[in-house]
């Protein structure tokens, strides 16, 4: 009886992590043409942090890797770059 009450509570642990994880993730479905903006996560050294930006771009989605990868341009004569779409967030402005 107690190994099922273990089991049992294993078994909502780890329901409730997944859970916490989801609510965490961003499920955005990047297209073709989308605006994106993209984390800066490069922080420069003798700038204070509250100076410096979180987020650069718009950059625009060229092509969908797969599911979690997508390929970015910032303008059209830019090196193309490929990110995880973690460090992606929707560009809500002009278009």
């Amino acid at each position: 009886m107690e190994e099922m009450h273990h089991l049992a509570r294993e078994g909502i642990g780890m329901a409730s992590e997944k859970t916490r994880y989801d609510a965490r993730t961003t499920g955005h479905d990047f297209r073709e043409g989308d605006k994106v903006w993209l984390g800066n996560k490069e922080r420069h050294k003798r700038l204070s942090p509250k100076l410096q930006t979180n987020w650069e771009g718009p950059y625009t989605v060229l092509k969908r890797l797969n599911d979690v990868v997508v390929r970015i341009q910032k303008s059209p004569h830019s090196k193309p770059k490929v990110m995880h779409y973690n460090i992606l967030a929707p560009y809500i402005g002009e278009h």
